[in-house]
């Protein structure tokens, strides 16, 4: 009763000719559980954020494209899911648009994804054994900068692809559309898909993105003297750490989605930021999805947020291009049919 009643007041104030439901009816309880969701909305547009900044991502997110969008978190709410009222589906699995896009998932993306994830896996053990040979004790200090420097740097990449296939393009664009645009449109509507896909059709991108950088490291133990990989040794552990967190990066996402069965190591993992957190994560997925698009670690999120890095991006390509950002996005998600 007393999540209702607030509800109720607001919904039915004094002197509306409406007459109020009666508390434990079904709108009753719809009554309360708005209440609750827009309480939801101000927690995760709040989080993460403060002062100015905060201030004015929420300013932003109620306008794309010249239209009121609402701020509403596709993970929260059950109005998210069913419409509210019994209409058609807002997001999830049984959104007309998510069915679409999943079912342009073709055979020949998955044999792509194959051949990319055992690779790029084989490489990874090739190099990390080239890497142990060539260790030396003085090495110790260059290879822990290297190896932060391509964390660093993976997170960065991540934002910069995530923002960019988020914001811009086509599903309709030739090739690049239905094998690497499409998995950004369903995301956004079918948030959980990703936590249904098998490791292969989760990591097979990244994968693909890594293979030319490993083969490059590999040729180097190959055919290059020792000499000349003691030089460049702690170049080869910054490429070889940003290898590793691009190709896990998708992989650090899902866990990102998954609230259930997830091993203990990866929690705390979490819990220490160590890899992109749960919580940190839902900020991206407040409509309409314009910040916090680093998903390796998530370590850079809160500094390009601060400094405007993303929204300065796209004014500038809406200004030389004239295309506006996130329209493609936005009509997969209006999508009903």
């Amino acid at each position: 009763g007393r999540g209702v009643t607030p509800a109720l007041d607001a919904l039915f104030p004094t002197g509306s000719r409406a007459r109020p439901p009666a508390i434990g009816s079904r709108s009753a309880r719809l009554a309360g559980s708005r209440v609750i969701t827009r309480k939801r909305r101000r927690v995760a547009i709040g989080c993460g954020r403060s002062g100015a900044g905060g201030r004015n991502m929420a300013r932003r997110g109620l306008q794309l494209n010249g239209a009121p969008q609402p701020l509403v978190s596709v993970a929260e709410g059950s109005e998210a899911v069913d419409g509210g009222s019994g209409g058609p589906p807002r997001w999830g699995p049984q959104h007309a648009g998510a069915r679409e896009l999943a079912e342009l998932y073709s055979p020949g993306k998955r044999v792509q994804e194959w051949i990319s994830v055992i690779l790029c896996f084989f490489l990874i053990s090739f190099n990390f054994c080239g890497l142990i040979l060539y260790l030396r004790l003085e090495h110790i200090v260059t290879i822990m900068v290297g190896v932060f420097a391509g964390i660093i740097t993976a997170d960065f990449a991540s934002g910069l692809v995530h923002w960019g296939a988020d914001t811009w393009g086509s599903v309709e664009l030739p090739i690049v559309g239905k094998a690497f645009i499409r998995p950004f449109r369903e995301h956004h509507i079918d948030p959980t898909a990703i936590t249904r896909h098998d490791f292969i059709e989760t990591n097979g991108d990244n994968c693909m993105l890594t293979v030319i950088p490993l083969a490059n490291m590999a040729y180097k133990f190959f055919f290059f003297s020792s000499e000349l990989i003691h030089r460049t040794y702690a170049w080869e552990w910054f490429v070889f750490a940003l290898a590793i967190f691009v190709t896990l990066t998708n992989q650090i996402h899902k866990w990102s989605h998954t609230y259930f069965g997830l091993p203990g190591w990866v929690i705390f993992l979490q819990d220490w930021h160590i890899i992109l957190p749960r919580k940190h994560h839902r900020i991206h997925h407040v409509s309409p999805h314009e910040t916090y698009f680093c998903i390796t670690t998530g370590w850079l999120n809160y500094p390009l947020e601060k400094i405007g890095f993303w929204r300065r991006l796209e004014d500038i390509i809406q200004r030389v291009t004239g295309e506006k950002p996130r329209s493609d996005d936005l009509k997969w998600a209006q999508k009903i049919q």
